[in-house]
């Protein structure tokens, strides 16, 4: 029985290597060194583009607590990135030439792979079938997924609002309301006066931004139905105050007056966990995404999981066309891994790699799907790109945020991060034990 896997990115080689080990035939498909995207230079597997670091490696942190699952699931990524490793202080970052080498090395010369050079333009008809072909998709791959998903797969400039921890809102200046009173006060309400206002808008007009790269340049004329923030902010002092700020049919229960403009925070999961900043689309540098937002009442102190970022990207939309399982709904045959389905994140689409691997295989022996726990980070990310209560979906990395809180506050966040990461650890053992589950064996070859 032989599995077709689209895309030698770090997804695409994850899930190949999960069915590979698991006794599987492996068809994987990559259009390098034929066609390359607008993104990628080097013809080998596994290509890191804007970075060699695969973040943080302790357990306690999001990345460490992410990449340790991935161990112990048998990760072919994190494997070879331990073996071409260099020096980055408590992060793990690779030789990216030495690092896609190795993938390559590993994948050639597995005996149930087989490589296809050359662009896939069409799903296959038959057979299980993972695409893993990332946010810089083909077009005409993009057209006929787009066509199988019932035309809900999203390309275009995407601009997303960073995303805050709802613990680390200060509640003393922030509100629970609705406009108007519609609703069950769905949204944190963040006030601000006429001072505070101008404060704010005169740092995010002279903040900096990221440079766009030149394919993104070109494209950014289809981006105007979902600016940045700040670009809006720039066409007058009033702009936002009368857009996503606009301040009507809310009251400051401090004052009991309409302020002079309001930031609206809106749930993010269904958990409440995380909060996005509505309307706050935005292309700033992370330092002063924290140092200009941080201005906002309530949110001095917020704790950031995820900042706004804008980039041309394809993926799902996820929650309404994948199963917990990574399967397209209208056809369960095949899994999509990767970015394509809204994780971000190098690690983070490794990660969902191994899992749409793992899943494939089991699908292969009549065995049910791993769904993991939600207290794991995989799993978290999991759910969270098939959550149908997620509205206006977009990519997320690994935070913990994403993770339930412990049962008893823990006041000092190490301490309190530390023991979410244990118990996913444990959850995540004893799931795999009580469904016989072992992690492919590392080939070190």
């Amino acid at each position: 029985m032989t599995a077709t896997v689209i895309g030698a990115g770090l997804a695409g080689c994850e899930a190949a290597w999960q069915l590979a080990q698991s006794g599987f035939e492996v068809l994987l498909c990559e259009m390098k060194p034929q066609k390359y995207s607008p993104a990628h230079s080097y013809p080998g597997m596994a290509e890191l583009v804007c970075s060699n670091s695969l973040k943080a490696m302790r357990v306690e942190s999001a990345a460490g607590l992410l990449k340790e699952e991935m161990r112990r699931l048998g990760s072919l990524i994190l494997f070879c990135a331990e073996q071409t490793s260099v020096a980055a202080g408590g992060a793990l970052a690779v030789d990216r030439t030495a690092f896609s080498d190795l993938v390559t090395a590993k994948i050639r010369s597995h005996p149930r792979i087989r490589v296809s050079e050359g662009e896939v333009t069409a799903l296959p008809s038959q057979g299980v079938v993972i695409v893993a072909t990332g946010p810089l998709t083909s077009e005409a791959l993009s057209q006929a997924i787009a066509e199988k998903a019932g035309n809900r797969c999203l390309s275009f400039f995407d601009a997303a609002a960073p995303i805050v921890a709802a613990e680390s809102v200060d509640m003393s200046k922030a509100f629970f309301a609705a406009r108007y009173g519609r609703g069950d006060a769905d949204y944190i309400n963040c006030p601000m006066d006429r001072e505070e206002y101008e404060r704010f808008h005169e740092a995010l007009v002279s903040a900096e931004s990221v440079e766009l790269r030149a394919f993104e340049k070109e494209d950014f004329r289809v981006y105007e139905g979902c600016m940045p923030v700040e670009v809006l902010a720039k066409r007058g002092e009033d702009s936002i105050r009368f857009g996503p700020l606009k301040p009507v049919g809310l009251t400051d229960p401090r004052t009991g007056r309409r302020p002079w403009a309001v930031v609206q925070l809106r749930r993010e999961n269904a958990a409440g966990t995380l909060y996005n900043l509505v309307g706050f689309q935005t292309n700033l540098k992370f330092p002063e995404q924290k140092r200009v937002f941080g201005l906002i009442p309530g949110l001095e102190n917020a704790e950031f999981m995820r900042y706004g970022v804008m980039h041309r990207n394809t993926f799902l939309d996820s929650p309404r066309v994948l199963d917990p399982a990574g399967r397209l709904k209208t056809d369960p045959r095949i899994f999509f891994a990767g970015q394509m389905t809204g994780v971000e994140g190098y690690i983070e689409s490794a990660a969902s790699g191994i899992l749409a691997g793992a899943n494939a295989a089991r699908a292969l022996s009549g065995q049910e799907p791993l769904l993991l726990p939600p207290d794991t980070m995989i799993g978290a990310l999991a759910r969270y790109i098939s959550d149908a209560a997620v509205e206006n979906f977009q990519p997320m990395g690994c935070n913990m945020g994403l993770l339930p809180a412990p049962p008893v506050r823990i006041r000092d966040k190490a301490q309190r991060y530390g023991q979410v990461a244990q118990r996913a650890l444990a959850s995540l053992e004893d799931y795999l034990r009580d469904r016989d589950h072992l992690p492919p064996p590392m080939d070190v070859r």
